[in-house]
């Protein structure tokens, strides 16, 4: 029964939610049309007795209780009450149905392990398929009303009529399948130790989503808090039947016969309250309640397919189009599809610049590294030492330019574990020294660089 519309937005288009508004199955105006009338006929009845029936006398009371109504309706904390009730109510609404259970990882599961397509080994996974749609028929049963209808007067087998249970007897299909499986195990039909508990794990928690789902029938939201909700928005209303009215005393307001703004809360506020008065029970007949019983047609057919039809049954093994590939690119695209076509992404920093070789060095003594900032005002002297290094060919100890320049570096370090050589055999120039003034003189490294011919530079 749920309203479909996905299709309509799966694209964003100029006036897109707008055309949703046309449509009238699920709709708002149709969840809430009798009671703007109700609204709107009272309202028109009131203005006329106060137009046409009050003498002076009357008007001018009326006209201070329209007042009184209208400076306290704010006082109603309509907009926080009901918000938090709806949102409440849309998370239980999705929670429900995500554990309402189905039987296709049970069901494939087991044809794992219980293979074969004889007789025997066929009957075994479709009695067992049948009885988890049994217990799940008979949880719905017990909480969807269009379930309800269409099974009310199904027979049940006399073996689960003499349980002597006086609760919800669901379970009893499910047990049923487990003593089934066990025998089947027990004869060999089901060889593997791990796969027999596996499945009947599967079964545990295909039960357990059928306890939640009762447990959601039986645990509602406390009826105060709904009372609550409700007297709130039909009060709020009840007073701006009398607030909202256009009396004569009001030099500023136009009489526009028709309260405008007041209907756009009235659609507002009690559009949100019918949101939540039918989401409430998704398990009912509203437009945008759970079509159970689809749901129950497509897991039979489903589950028969699984254990019977498509059991041990494939395509030929063949070789696919790419079979001689080492790796391919990217599947095809068809001319229709080449529109949606987007470029590798590789990460967002993967195109930013690359960091100099100067801002790669690793800092040893950071507090040194400050004071010279602060006395020298410049880099100048980090700058020239960097620079020597690069024209060397080489990067001194701790320089993350091997990872981005793709170059190998196998520095020599001496007997006490500073670095005395570089990759090239030039002796490396140590640490930096920051105590160093900014024009302090280096050691000159012969250029290898045959890009620069200006060493000093």
């Amino acid at each position: 029964m749920t309203i479909i519309y996905q299709y309509k937005v799966a694209s964003a288009s100029f006036l897109g939610f707008f055309r949703l508004l046309k449509a009238w199955r699920g709709s708002v105006y149709k969840l809430i049309y009798k009671e703007t009338i109700v609204f709107c006929v009272m309202y028109a009845i009131i203005s006329l007795v106060y137009r046409l029936a009050l003498d002076a006398t009357q008007r001018r009371l009326f006209e201070q209780l329209v007042g009184y109504c209208n400076a306290y309706t704010n006082m109603i904390p309509v907009s926080f009450v009901l918000g938090f009730y709806v949102s409440l109510i849309v998370g239980r609404w999705w929670t429900q149905f995500t554990n309402v259970p189905w039987p296709d990882r049970t069901l494939y599961i087991m044809g794992s392990y219980l293979v074969g397509r004889d007789e025997n080994r066929r009957m075994l996974r479709r009695t067992v398929a049948r009885y988890m749609l049994a217990s799940l028929v008979l949880i719905l049963r017990s909480v969807s009303v269009s379930v309800m209808k269409r099974f009310l007067t199904q027979v049940e087998v006399a073996m689960f009529e003499n349980v002597r249970c006086k609760y919800n007897k669901f379970w009893v299909p499910l047990v049923w399948a487990n003593t089934v499986l066990t025998t089947a195990r027990r004869e060999g039909r089901i060889e593997s130790e791990y796969g027999f508990k596996f499945v009947l794990e599967q079964i545990a928690d295909f039960r357990d989503k059928c306890s939640i789902c009762f447990v959601y029938d039986w645990i509602t939201i406390p009826l105060v808090y709904t009372q609550v909700v409700t007297l709130a928005v039909y009060m709020f209303f009840g007073a701006c039947l009398i607030g909202r009215q256009y009396v004569e005393n009001e030099d500023d307001m136009p009489d526009l016969y028709i309260p405008f703004f007041t209907l756009l809360q009235f659609l507002f506020y009690m559009g949100w309250l019918k949101v939540a008065e039918q989401l409430i029970n998704p398990f009912g007949e509203d437009d945008d309640d759970f079509d159970m019983n689809w749901l129950l047609d497509r897991h039979f057919t489903v589950a028969m397919n699984l254990v019977d039809y498509c059991h041990s049954v494939h395509p030929p093994l063949v070789k696919d189009i790419h079979f001689d590939d080492v790796a391919k690119e990217e599947l095809p695209y068809t001319e229709a599809a080449m529109g949606s076509r987007r470029p590798n992404f590789m990460g967002s920093t993967y195109n930013l610049a690359r960091p100099s070789t100067v801002s790669q060095r690793n800092v040893p003594n950071p507090e040194a590294y400050e004071a010279a900032r602060m006395n020298n005002g410049s880099f100048a002297g980090l700058r020239k030492r960097s620079n020597a290094t690069m024209r060397a060919g080489a990067v001194g100890s701790g320089s993350s330019w091997s990872l981005f320049g793709n170059r190998s570096s196998s520095p020599k370090f001496g007997s006490r574990g500073r670095l005395s050589y570089l990759s090239n055999g030039n002796p490396a120039l140590g640490p930096l020294n920051f105590s160093a003034p900014p024009n302090a003189e280096y050691p000159q490294m012969e250029n290898r660089d045959s890009r620069s011919s200006h060493p000093n530079i």
